[in-house]
C-alpha cells in the first residue's frame, strides 16, 4: 500500500505528444524561414544563369578571335552564332537571346556580344549583358559583370 506521502510525491501522467499550440508555434516558425530563404534560393538560381549566359558569351567571343584569324573579320548578323560552329545550350536560350551585333564600323572590324534576357524569364530584371571585340563587359549599362 502507499503511504499518504508518497501519493503527494507521484506527479500527475501527461499524455505524450504535442500541444496545439507548440504545433502552431513550430508551423509559424518554419513558415518565416521560408520567406527569407526563398528570395535569396531566387537570386542565387538568377545568378547562376547569369553566369551560365556569360560563360557561353566569353566562348563566342573566343570563337570570334579565331574566326577573324581565319577569314580576317568577325562573324556578324543574325547567323553569327552558327558560323562560329556554335550552338546555344538550352540553358542559355530559355533565359536569354544571345545576338553578335557589329559596334560601330572601324578598322580593325568589331563587334559586340549581347545577351538580352527573354521578357517574362525571371531574368528579365538582369538587363542586357554586352561584351565586346576588346573584352569590355558591360550589364544594364553599368561597367562589369
Amino acid at each position: 500500500m502507499i503511504s499518504s506521502t508518497t501519493a503527494s510525491r507521484i506527479a500527475p501522467v501527461r499524455p505524450a505528444g504535442f500541444t496545439l499550440i507548440e504545433v502552431m508555434v513550430v508551423v509559424v516558425i518554419l513558415a518565416i524561414l521560408a520567406a527569407i530563404a526563398f528570395p535569396s534560393y531566387q537570386d542565387h538560381l538568377r545568378k547562376g544563369r547569369r553566369a551560365t549566359a556569360q560563360a557561353f558569351m566569353m566562348e563566342v567571343a573566343s570563337k570570334q578571335q579565331q574566326f577573324l584569324i581565319d577569314t580576317r573579320g568577325y562573324a556578324l548578323g543574325a547567323g553569327a552564332v552558327a558560323a562560329l560552329s556554335l550552338n546555344i545550350p538550352s540553358d542559355v536560350s530559355k533565359y536569354y537571346t544571345v545576338t553578335v551585333d557589329p559596334a560601330v564600323a572601324t578598322t580593325p572590324p568589331s563587334f559586340n556580344i549581347l545577351g538580352t534576357p527573354v521578357v517574362g524569364s525571371p531574368q528579365a530584371t538582369d538587363g542586357v549583358l554586352e561584351l565586346n571585340h576588346l573584352g569590355a563587359k558591360v550589364r544594364n549599362g553599368t561597367p562589369g559583370w
